[in-house]
């Protein structure tokens, strides 16, 4: 799935599979724009540029000197003298150089950390939605691929952009005051080189932006694959030589675009190293028979051939960094995409802040759609008392998550609304909310991570006696003394280390360690073994005591134990009541249980909830 999933993200990609161009210039100026927060220290590194290209214009006039002058006269002194300064400027030149260098890497650097926080920041305020729609591997490629691909461009581009501009200014400058005539003759050509720079620039950028689309591509592909989860997928269906053959081709790809992005301009670089190379031999030829005719001078002549063979140096970099800008204007466009994304999920400016909920929830004519589909839930109304435990129950697709996701505001409501505490929650802060609702949910992500870095993630200033206490509380004791390290121990990818039963008693130990007023619960005993599920099902019991919770329920001694139990159906309440209550109306609830419940261990599963 593309990047946009249909939602209308920004930077969503056409029908034909093109992200749409845009211009440069907008994109361009936002990028200079990154730069402003350095501004001292660009003025500073500025100064360092033009002290390096003044200092490197020193030279050729002395060489000019000691030909003209020195020599002619005889003068040893003399020419001792030009020749230390000679040597004096190159070696001051290079320290000026190496504070340059130092100056654009602290520049580059701190663009790119900025570039990264901000990146960072920006996905954190995307809802669920974006994560569900868009790839694990396209967002994890934004961090690595394009910001490592423009990570020359910050740090030393445009460093060497300023450079060679004043260069090449200053010793066009010097050298018309020198000889215009040798000027304009060794300039004469360098017009003809504009219109295939901009051809280069152009191919460059077009195919950095497929290179990057198939970076990412493979990006997904290589995290999907070789995740925990899916290498299990793979080596149980045999699927290894198929998912080569996907790798390679991909790769292969990436191999095909980064060899045409590298051949781009090539000739026309080649023809332009060339260029520079007999500038030179035209200026001694015409320098040459202007010195015979007392025109000119040899110490002249020299130092224009010296300014010369020092111009197209720059003269060639400026053509191929402005290649590289316009093809890293591509990657820039990727990575602002994402800064532009603009959150669905937002505080409003006077959100209450909420210290510590009763914990009443209520769902006031709450319909919801997920992006143009259908409604997921269609005009649901019920209420929460501060304490009760309410179950969800009803067949697959019948809205049970969704209203679990609407409660911590994982998504806003399309119409109605959600209440804690009679406050629409829309008009909470965002982090009084959270701190208010704790979550377990049947699949919990653990960290790979130590068992205490997963349970402190809660509230990272617990100590180890609140560790353990929760611990305990979520009858984890056990698990704890046969670890070798205890609380230091790492759990691995996904806590793979530990079994279902243990990672659901991770999280429920987690979410104890929060001590939130109100739960939402989807029960996580369904496919554990019976002793794990005891085991699971006593922390559950000591996680609900005293809480509001809501629980997508699959067991029936979760059902028993509701105080409300409502049941739903195409994203509508069809019933409500108690366990005995649903039973005697011989509804949807009566009928499902009569078809599932087999009376074997009285614990069997109601409904498919996913």
């Amino acid at each position: 799935m593309r990047f946009g999933g249909g939602l209308g993200w920004p930077g969503q990609i056409s029908a034909d599979g093109r992200k749409p161009s845009r211009p440069t210039g907008p994109t361009l100026r936002r990028t200079v724009g990154l730069f402003a927060a350095y501004w001292p220290l660009l003025a500073l590194l500025v100064f360092a540029i033009a002290m390096a290209s003044l200092l490197g214009l020193v030279p050729p006039l002395l060489i000019r000197a000691i030909i003209d002058d020195a020599i002619p006269n005889r003068s040893g002194s003399q020419a001792n003298l030009l020749i230390l300064g000679i040597v004096a400027a190159t070696l001051a030149g290079s320290l000026v150089g190496v504070g340059q260098s130092w100056l654009s890497n602290v520049i580059g650097q701190g663009v790119m950390q900025d570039m990264r926080s901000r990146l960072y920041a920006r996905l954190q305020t995307m809802p669920l939605r974006f994560f569900i729609t868009t790839r694990g591997g396209e967002i994890n490629s934004r961090f690595s691929n394009d910001v490592n691909a423009i990570q020359d461009a910050v740090t030393n581009t445009f460093s060497a952009l300023l450079s060679n501009v004043i260069t090449v200014v200053s010793t066009i400058v010097l050298m018309s005051v020198l000889d215009w005539r040798l000027t304009l003759l060794g300039l004469a050509a360098l017009p003809l080189f504009i219109w295939p720079t901009r051809r280069a620039a152009a191919a460059q950028r077009r195919l950095l932006a497929r290179q990057q689309e198939r970076l990412a591509d493979l990006s997904a592909h290589t995290q999907e694959t070789l995740s925990i989860n899916g290498i299990l997928l793979t080596k149980l269906f045999g699927q290894e030589p198929y998912e080569r053959d996907r790798f390679r081709a991909m790769n292969r790809d990436v191999r095909y675009l980064s060899v045409r992005r590298a051949m781009v301009g090539r000739w026309f670089f080649m023809f332009l190293g060339l260029f520079g190379a007999l500038a030179p031999a035209l200026v001694y030829w015409y320098g040459a028979h202007a010195i015979i005719r007392g025109d000119s001078q040899i110490g002249t002549v020299v130092a224009m051939a010296a300014y010369l063979t020092r111009l197209f140096g720059p003269v060639t970099q400026l053509f191929s960094t402005h290649v590289t800008v316009q093809s890293n204007m591509a990657v820039f466009e990727r990575i602002f995409d994402y800064l532009d994304l603009k959150p669905e999920i937002e505080e409003r400016p006077n959100a209450v802040e909420l210290p510590r909920a009763e914990g009443r929830v209520e769902f006031d004519h709450v319909s919801f759609r997920y992006a143009q589909h259908r409604l997921a839930l269609s005009d649901v109304s019920f209420t929460v008392a501060p304490g009760e435990i309410v179950a969800l129950v009803g067949p697959s697709g019948a809205g049970k998550t969704t209203i679990s996701y609407l409660i911590p505001r994982l998504f806003d409501v399309t119409d109605g609304a959600v209440l804690l505490d009679g406050i629409d929650v829309r008009d909470l802060t965002l982090s009084g909310l959270a701190s208010n609702i704790g979550m377990v949910t049947q699949e919990p992500f653990i960290f790979h991570a130590s068992v205490r870095d997963n349970i402190a993630y809660a509230k990272p200033e617990a100590d180890d006696a609140e560790i353990f206490r929760v611990l305990e509380a979520a009858n984890l004791s056990e698990l704890l003394a046969r670890l070798p390290n205890g609380l230091d121990t790492i759990v691995g990818e996904r806590g793979y280390r530990l079994s279902g039963g243990e990672r659901q008693r991770i999280a429920i130990a987690r979410v104890l360690l929060k001590n939130p007023p109100v739960l939402v619960l989807d029960e996580a005993t369904n496919s554990l073994d019976s002793e794990s599920e005891y085991a699971v099902q006593n922390a559950v019991a000591k996680l609900l005591a005293g809480r509001t919770t809501i629980v997508i329920a699959h067991r029936l001694s979760t059902i028993h134990a509701a105080d409300q139990i409502i049941v739903l159906d195409q994203g509508k309440v069809v019933e409500r009541g108690k366990h005995r209550e649903l039973l005697a109306r011989s509804g949807l609830y009566s009928r499902f249980y009569e078809r599932q419940f087999t009376g074997d261990s009285g614990e069997a599963a109601l409904f498919d909830t996913r």
